[in-house]
């Protein structure tokens, strides 16, 4: 699944390429996946993309102030771009494609989806909040003000296990699986301590490694076009997805275990924090 970094260079290349272009055409493949009527897609035709925007893992387009198209690329979701896009009519059902936007210089991008799991989401709306999953947005990690003292108020009290909490968007926004692995095995914390049991040095070892994890993912991905950002992830990942490999702090072998119906990798040497893990 793409995470902040990920959506971060979307955002940028999106910016660079698209904004002050028309979008000429637009073709909804998958019903499914466009989750709004008022405004219709078609407002979109005739507008120029004014501004591209990130709003935790959605990347906003927006055409002035008062239109925006706004999608989510859940766990199997891409964009595709091509400076010379396909007139090809696009038959729903018989392709990964679900949404395709042209613009007037002949360029333009494909949203696809693989696997059956169909999650990825397009939205039209005139304000971003209008968008339920960025209304219940938590603060973004890498926005000005989020502070040592910002993160062990979110943590207080809460009898939840940390790398849950990191992948609660509505309690830290951009945060997924890969980089919540990361940031813990940076941070040396146990996935399942609870995060109201963190000591005032944990939070701030913690916090210190969600703004350089993220910043340094985002500044890997920055100015790369759309096809390289996935392989640049998954090359800068210590122990996610490494199961069985080398931790490359001690030594010794990343281990696994299934949370929340999701793989968290994690070194038991580094990451003890007095719990056990299993």
């Amino acid at each position: 699944m793409p995470e902040m970094p990920e959506v971060q260079g979307l955002v940028a290349f999106l910016g660079e390429r698209a904004a002050g272009r028309t979008v000429t055409r637009t073709s909804v493949a998958s019903i499914a996946a466009l989750k709004t009527y008022d405004p219709p897609i078609s407002d979109l035709h005739g507008a120029v993309i004014t501004a591209t925007a990130r709003h935790g893992k959605f990347v906003d387009l927006a055409f002035g102030d008062d239109l925006h198209l706004i999608f989510h690329l859940a766990k199997a979701g891409w964009l595709r771009w091509y400076e010379t896009l396909s007139t090809t009519l696009i038959k729903p059902g018989k392709t990964p494609i679900a949404l395709r936007v042209a613009l007037d210089d002949g360029s333009g991008f494909d949203l696809t989806e693989a696997g059956t799991k169909k999650s990825l989401a397009v939205y039209v709306v005139r304000d971003p909040q209008q968008v339920p999953g960025i209304a219940r947005l938590g603060p973004d990690p890498l926005g000005e003000g989020f502070t040592h003292d910002d993160l062990a108020a979110l943590l207080d009290g809460r009898r939840m296990q940390i790398k849950g909490l990191l992948r609660d968007q509505s309690v830290i926004a951009g945060i997924g699986n890969a980089y919540s692995d990361e940031i813990l095995h940076a941070a040396k914390l146990s996935p399942v301590v609870h995060a109201a049991t963190l000591t005032p040095d944990e939070v701030q070892r913690l916090h210190r490694a969600i703004g350089g994890i993220l910043r340094d993912a985002g500044t890997a991905r920055a100015g790369l076009p759309p096809e390289s950002l996935k392989d640049e992830k998954r090359g800068d990942m210590h122990v996610h997805r490494k199961p069985g490999g080398t931790c490359p702090v001690c030594g010794d072998t990343i281990a696994e275990f299934t949370f929340s119906g999701a793989a968290a990798h994690y070194c038991p040497t580094c990451q003890t924090s007095g719990v056990l893990l299993s």
